[in-house]
């Protein structure tokens, strides 16, 4: 878990979302937080501990997803030695480091059913059993939930016990997506640009440029938060103009106009391989540009000629930016001679 990460938004969505989270800290109840990758469920898990009574006790973490079934209920709950093949000694769980304070369990979703059973007697009676012993060892821990997955939906389904979701459900904090927080990408996104930018140490910020503003107000960021960071710091630590905004985005690190073809898709070597080569050389890779950022053009439409030639000139302009400003690979990504792209850039006053 991030030490010291702020909580960085103003949409009344995130807020609302917070606020509740606060308002359940002070209880020493079980809060489950439910949201889409990278929203930001380790820092209210966090949250709900330091505002709580157990602020100064133990706060520890454990991913459910990060660890095979067999050792699940051995993380969890301890287990002493011998208890089978490679425990050569005693070693406390998860519970037992947690007394006093808070137990994150992050991706509760995948827990085995009977990893289940064990903590919802955890739960219910605050008393947990190593693994190879028959003594239960009391615990005061405060159990936090986080899942990006419909619990309700899995008890239906049979995979999530209904009794412990009855036990853990006393609080539900869900957490919007960042594509419906309104607001927040242009003020998350200042934010990481200027903190990337003093990492760097440039000697000002000079924001986003137009064309990176309306791309990442279109994108849908599937990773939330943390796809936002990554993609802004990205862009900042490429820019190499450090008075000019910063006006190139790109989503997809992997993107290249060279990306390598996977050997089973690769064609049989033949007597005709060199001329596929050469002609494979000679074709614009359909990978090396993305243009679904043009509808991030907002073109408003009405009169057909104006709509297309707004549409020309969008294009344009992310195909530009996405090629650097290099009008000869701009041409070939576009399946343009030079000629002609240097005839549409004038067309539409680009060429400055």
């Amino acid at each position: 878990m991030e030490r010291g990460t702020q909580f960085i938004g103003q949409s009344s969505a995130f807020l609302d979302a917070v606020e509740r989270a606060s308002r359940a800290a002070s209880l020493n109840r079980p809060v489950l937080v439910v949201g889409e990758r990278g929203t930001g469920k380790e820092l209210i898990a966090e949250r709900l501990h330091r505002l709580s009574q157990r602020w100064d006790g133990p706060l520890v973490t454990m991913n459910c997803a990060a660890l095979p079934e067999t050792l699940i209920e051995a993380e969890l709950f301890g287990h002493e030695a011998g208890a089978f093949t490679g425990a050569t000694r005693a070693r406390e769980g998860r519970f037992e480091e947690a007394d006093g304070g808070t137990l994150f369990l992050d991706e509760l979703g995948t827990l085995s059913m009977g990893a289940q059973e064990r903590l919802l007697r955890a739960v219910e009676y605050g008393e947990v059993t190593r693994i190879g012993s028959s003594r239960p060892i009391r615990v005061d821990v405060r159990i936090v939930g986080a899942t990006n997955e419909s619990l309700p939906d899995m008890v239906d389904r049979g995979k999530f016990r209904a009794d412990l979701l009855d036990r853990l459900c006393f609080e539900v904090v869900t957490l919007p997506p960042l594509r419906v927080r309104e607001g927040d990408i242009e003020v998350l996104s200042d934010y990481f640009g200027r903190r990337m930018a003093n990492e760097l140490e440039w000697d000002s910020w000079p924001g986003f440029g137009p064309l990176a503003r309306r791309a990442m107000e279109n994108h849908q960021w599937p990773g939330n938060v943390r796809e936002l960071r990554n993609v802004v710091e990205r862009a900042v630590y490429r820019w190499n103009d450090h008075a000019q905004p910063v006006d190139y985005i790109q989503f997809d690190p992997f993107e290249s106009p060279w990306i390598a073809i996977p050997s089973s898709a690769a064609p049989a070597q033949d007597s005709n391989a060199e001329d596929v080569a050469n002609d494979a050389t000679d074709t614009p890779s359909r990978h090396s540009t993305d243009f679904s950022a043009i509808e991030n053009a907002q073109i408003k439409v009405g009169d057909f000629k104006a709509t297309t030639e707004a549409f020309e000139k969008a294009l344009l302009e992310q195909a530009m930016a996405q090629h650097r400003y290099n009008q000869r690979q701009t041409a070939k990504a576009l399946n343009l001679s030079y000629d002609q792209l240097r005839h549409s850039l004038k067309k539409h006053d680009l060429l400055g």
